[in-house]
């Protein structure tokens, strides 16, 4: 990824999407660009024409934190989206950033980790990494997530079924809303780990072969994915709406889990009960016994 290039476009992006009103500007005569003009920008944010126009121009190099927190609040940036900028400026140096460390054992699910989901049985869990790719997850959470694990083109990557796999606009009944999480989640990650070679040469196929996240990734939107509503159409189960929210490992701060929960008393409860029963139909069975 052109690191200048990725700072010109955000900022650009985000400076033409405001309005002189917005802003708080009067008057100003006919415009010629949309947004705000870069004189009008730089002296929201305190600092000279000169100066912001160097920064627009993807130069973040010794910028303090003082100016990138002015030039967010300026810009009317949200949380991700200033966390993006300033993830954007630590990039920039003046020394280059420390790569951010994974443990010896990244790509190494451990018995005690595989044990704790297993171990969960009334939610779907499942655990990715920074380039969405598959972990792990509790036999619930595979069965949820069967049409994507057993889909052999994307190998186990949300962002290439979603924007690759035709079987996803099925499986996401808000397929739109879900392929424009995805990219601005991807290019929030992008910004945080722009060495990250995995992740780049996977942004770089999906620009190639797919219109749909090309067409995302020009927009430049960035987002935290941290909790939210997930809609799937499962096609054992049918729909499901379910809440999830997203944890961190602090210890392998590459990888996420996920936990998947239904309403109280809800359709979508039945329906992952029923789940459960493909998930785990030894351990219904002895139940049966049991109680027998």
């Amino acid at each position: 990824m052109d690191h200048r290039k990725e700072v010109s476009d955000f900022l650009r992006s985000r400076r033409h999407r405001i309005s002189p009103e917005q802003a708080g500007i009067i008057g100003g005569g006919r415009r010629r660009v949309p947004g705000l003009r870069r004189e009008e920008l730089a002296l929201l944010t305190g600092v000279s024409v000169e100066y912001y126009a160097r920064m627009e121009r993807g130069n973040l190099r010794g910028v303090s934190l003082e100016v990138v927190d002015a030039l967010a609040r300026a810009l009317q940036l949200d949380e991700a989206e200033a966390d993006h900028l300033a993830d954007l400026a630590q990039a920039a140096g003046p020394t280059p950033p420390r790569r951010r460390r994974s443990t010896s054992g990244e790509h190494t699910v451990t018995p005690a980790l595989q044990q704790f989901l297993d171990a969960v049985t009334g939610a779907p869990m499942w655990v990715r990494d920074r380039r969405l790719d598959f972990v792990a997850a509790n036999p619930l959470g595979r069965a949820l997530y069967a049409s994507m694990l057993e889909d052999p083109a994307n190998r186990g990557n949300t962002a290439r079924f979603t924007f690759l796999s035709p079987a996803s606009r099925v499986f996401f009944p808000d397929w739109e809303r879900n392929a424009d999480g995805i990219v601005a989640t991807l290019r929030t990650y992008a910004g945080q780990n722009p060495r990250d070679k995995r992740l780049t040469d996977l942004i770089g196929e999906l620009v190639t072969r797919s219109d749909a996240f090309r067409d995302r990734w020009s927009k430049h939107d960035v987002r935290h994915h941290r909790a939210g509503l997930k809609r799937i159409h499962h096609p054992i189960v049918g729909d499901l709406e379910l809440n999830y929210q997203a944890m961190e490992f602090p210890a392998n701060p590459d990888w996420f889990m996920f936990a998947f929960t239904a309403a109280p008393g809800s359709s979508t409860e039945e329906r992952l009960k029923l789940l459960a029963s493909v998930a785990f139909p030894d351990e219904l069975l002895s139940n049966d016994h049991a109680r027998r």
